[in-house]
């Protein structure tokens, strides 16, 4: 079923984000309450995890993190990127170790949430 936004091919994909969408009060909060949630939801990830870059501001973020992601993959290190809006698909926003997320991984991480 094709739904606002969605550009998937996979209807259990397309669902799961209509879902979470939902859970969106469309309200400008500029607080970490629902960030801190979700991460409890999913076991606090981030306290096992290496050090991350968060880059915000008006213009440059896509630019500063691909350059980040070149200079630091070259380096040998392994890098993720989440990043926001996507052009096309939903998936284009995370990449794993320089790849994109497949549609059942994050099936998975949102099944989780």
């Amino acid at each position: 079923m094709a739904t606002e936004g969605a550009r998937s091919d996979n209807p259990a994909l397309d669902a799961l984000l209509v879902e979470a969408k939902a859970l969106h009060l469309q309200l400008i909060d500029l607080t970490l309450g629902r960030l801190e949630r979700l991460l409890g939801k999913l076991g606090n990830p981030h306290h096992h995890l290496p050090p991350v870059f968060h880059v915000s501001g008006t213009n440059g973020k896509g630019s500063t993190v691909a350059f980040l992601r070149a200079c630091l993959e070259a380096a040998g290190h392994r890098v993720h990127v989440f990043t926001s809006p996507h052009l096309v698909r939903f998936n284009e926003r995370i990449r794993v170790g320089g790849r994109l997320i497949t549609d059942a991984e994050l099936i998975e991480l949102l099944g989780d949430v």
